[in-house]
């Protein structure tokens, strides 16, 4: 099959062409490749590489989040755009994301939401152009397969964590700037206080298995992870740690998920896991249905290895900002992840 019909497979123009002309790799793994730091003053990118925002003041929020942190900011030429649910085409969405990339004045890329449509665009995306120019980028949710793709194409060391549009709170800011501007060797621990209550309830971590690991930090969100498996943008998650979360999953799916990652060998490869938070995952009605706990104790307790489960990740105000690909060490009874390396060059 030629070129112009294989693109015409795709339901794609032939003008899509070059972005489809680069050489893309296996899933195999790929030597770690560190973004260049960032400091106050520098200019940032916001994108959509996902779902259309309906509100336009998120535009607003996000830019003068990104301001109020001291950066300068760059808006995506085609980031208001709307396509059916999507911020625009997939043409338009990967070209806001190469230009980024390839701009020299941008020295991060911020994707503003999540939603859904991140992955339509992985195999436009111009791998060569991030691996000569890694710069960080930062998002969550959908954004899951933006880090798994630029993982296991170029390597590069990506940030989960808080949307443009997200909220940034007092936590969310504190560590956005230990991360990026003070370049911290963080130790992920939550924060929590007892507040009225006798015994603290909020932010409560479970050690499933106690112990301690080291590995690449790998993972996101569970529903973009599982429907990655058997494409060539999944990480090789050999020794390695995974973390994941989800929002609003019945229990069943959240199970389903799992098996996914059991079957295709993911949970037999890795060193230790983490479970952040579920939001919105109680069980439904019907005939009953198993917990999230129970469905992690089945999964996880027999791979004998450090897990815990209630860290900060996810669909939460106060979130930590994780930098997908790099070293880390879990800790399960304490339930924290430390860096062991500098996440950037």
């Amino acid at each position: 099959m030629n070129k112009r019909s294989f693109l015409k497979s795709f339901g794609l123009a032939a003008a899509s062409a070059p972005f489809l002309s680069f050489d893309i790799k296996n899933n195999k793994q790929t030597p770690t490749l560190f973004p260049k730091g960032i400091q106050k003053g520098d200019t940032v990118g916001i994108i959509s590489p996902a779902a259309a925002t309906a509100n336009r003041m998120e535009f607003t929020y996000a830019k003068e989040a990104m301001e109020g942190l001291g950066l300068k900011v760059k808006l995506g030429e085609n980031l208001k755009n709307r396509f059916g649910h999507l911020a625009g085409t997939d043409e338009e969405r990967a070209a806001d994301l190469n230009a980024m990339f390839a701009d020299p004045e941008v020295k991060a890329v911020i994707c503003i939401r999540g939603g859904s449509g991140a992955a339509r665009i992985l195999p436009m995306i111009d791998y060569d152009l991030v691996k000569n120019n890694p710069k960080p980028l930062l998002g969550y949710s959908d954004i899951t397969a933006l880090h798994c793709a630029l993982q296991s194409q170029a390597g590069l060391i990506t940030f989960h964590g808080p949307n443009g549009s997200g909220s940034w709170n007092s936590f969310n800011v504190r560590q956005f700037e230990k991360v990026f501007f003070n370049r911290e060797k963080v130790s992920y621990v939550n924060e929590g206080s007892k507040g009225d209550e006798l015994v603290q309830k909020s932010n409560r971590i479970q050690t499933l298995k106690g112990g301690t690991a080291e590995g690449k930090l790998l993972g996101g969100n569970l529903t973009v992870l599982a429907a990655l498996s058997g494409t060539i943008y999944y990480p090789d998650f050999q020794n390695s740690i995974l973390f994941i979360e989800d929002i609003g999953e019945d229990p069943y799916r959240i199970d389903r998920m799992m098996s996914t990652l059991q079957l295709n060998g993911t949970l037999s490869q890795i060193k230790g896991f983490v479970f952040g938070q579920c939001t919105d995952c109680d069980p439904g009605g019907g005939y009953g249905s198993l917990t999230v706990d129970q469905i992690l104790d089945q999964y996880v307790l027999p791979l004998n290895i450090p897990a815990y489960s209630g860290a900060m990740i996810g669909h939460v105000p106060r979130q930590f900002i994780l930098p997908v690909g790099a070293q880390v060490k879990l800790n399960a009874d304490e339930g924290s992840l430390s860096l062991l390396e500098s996440v950037f060059a």
